[in-house]
Formats: C-alpha cells, structure tokens, sequence
C-alpha cells in the first residue's frame, strides 16, 4: 500500500516511520510512505505555502497554489482546463478537526485502498478552495485541535497499515485488538507466572484452549461493560455473550 503525505513539516515523518512495525512493513515492500514538501512547489524566491486571511483575524492559511500542484503532480491530475477523467481512485484525505471521526472502522475502509493522499493541514486551516476543489474526503482523530495534521497523519498510517496482510508477525493479531471485534481486548500475561504475589490466572496456564478462548472472551466483554458500555450496544454478541453481560448486569443493580 502506498501512503502519500503532503506536508509543510516533512522532519516529522522520519523518526517514526523508521521504528518497529512500520520500518519492518517498509523494509518488506509491504507499504511505502512518500513524504511531499509543499513549499517545493512554490515559485517564489521564499518558498511561500501560506498567507494572512481575507476579512482579517489572526493567524495564516495554506495557499491553493501550492497544494493543487503538489497533490496533481504527485497524483498525475490534469488540472483545469482539461478535459481528461481526474483520478478518482485514490482518496485525498484532508486531516482537520471538521471531518469524520477516526475509528477502526475507518481504518478497514481505508485499507482496502492500494493509494492514499493525506493533506496536513497547518496555521488557521486551509484556503476553502482547497477542500471545495481537490479533497475527496475529510479525517479527524478526535474532538481537539493540534497544531497541525502531521500526527493524525502518523496515526492514521499506523492504524491502516496493521491491517494489510504479512505487516504484524501474528496473522491474526490485528483481529483480537481492541476495537478491531467490536470490545476492548481481553488482559494479556507473560513470565513470571507469579510477580509480586499476583499471579497469573490458572486458565491461561492450563494449555486448554477452549476453556482460554472462552475467558479471553469473558473478559473482554467484562473490560468493555466496565470501560466503554456504549460499545456493548453495537457489538455482535452471541447468546452466550448476552447471558453474560445480563449477569455483569445484575450484579450492579
């Protein structure tokens, strides 16, 4: 899959993609994150990207000029007048605190792309043209502003990336995240199997899988009615699922 990231700070990028999963799944050819300078696609002497807003008011905003001809060139669009089918395979997501929310859900949309654009926006926003003529569709990580959409960038090819076949070493690890089947994720344990006299539950060291599966299950439905209970009126449960949470229910009443 391949990530293209249009940014005003592109230092930011590096030290992360150059880490842990996403520089294996790198090294691998299994994605690839190409990190586009908008100031390279100016034409003045100071590499202008932004400029004061109409009608006054603080702070500045992106231009059109440059992020039209960064993201037609990289993308090979035919700018206006022409005539030829732009691309409409590729999304050009514009990262701003306006657009939908960011959530696994998203995330698996996403990842069925073999192409994505992420425009960062930076200052006071973008100039509107950009989002009426160019961006297909708009992401937020959350109801807050940042200085910028490097870091929703980061984390938005993080969260996509996971989900492509061969980029966890688990097969099947994405599927047991939270979020990922719809609860949060049962507890994890590793050696020591006793740690300062808590202990580590007998099921998980019993090599009965059925009876593992059964209270992975158990307690990520337990973690989910404790935590996030919102989560547990949207969740696929089984029958035996619902007696459960039904019995974690009339313990609290």
């Amino acid at each position: 899959m391949q990530f293209e990231v249009f940014t005003l700070l592109p230092e930011v990028f590096p030290s992360y993609l150059e880490t842990s999963i996403l520089k294996r799944a790198r090294e691998r050819g299994l994605i690839t994150v190409h990190v586009h300078n908008i100031r390279d696609y100016t034409h003045d002497k100071h590499h202008t990207a932004d400029d004061q807003p109409y009608g006054g008011g603080g702070g500045m905003v992106m231009k059109p000029e440059p992020v039209f001809e960064a993201i037609e060139s990289v993308l090979g669009l035919n700018p206006p007048p022409s005539t030829s089918e732009p691309d409409s395979t590729t999304p050009i997501i514009l990262l701003t605190p306006q657009g939908r929310v960011f959530n696994q859900n998203v995330a698996k949309e996403l990842s069925q792309h073999p192409r994505i654009a992420l425009l960062c926006g930076r200052y006071e926003g973008i100039d509107e043209r950009i989002r009426e003529n160019l961006v297909t569709d708009e992401i937020s990580i959350g109801d807050y502003v940042l200085t910028g959409g490097e870091l929703p960038a980061l984390i938005l090819i993080d969260a996509v990336s996971r989900l492509l076949p061969d980029v966890l070493g688990d097969p099947t690890g994405a599927e047991d995240d939270s979020h990922a089947m719809g609860l949060l994720e049962y507890p994890h344990y590793t050696r020591p199997p006793e740690f300062r006299g808590s202990k580590v539950p007998d099921v998980l060291l019993s090599g009965d899988h059925k009876k593992i599966d059964q209270w992975r299950r158990q307690q990520a439905l337990l973690r989910t009615f404790q935590k996030r209970p919102d989560m547990l009126e949207k969740a696929d449960l089984s029958e035996a699922d619902k007696k459960f949470v039904k019995g974690l229910k009339s313990n609290v009443e």
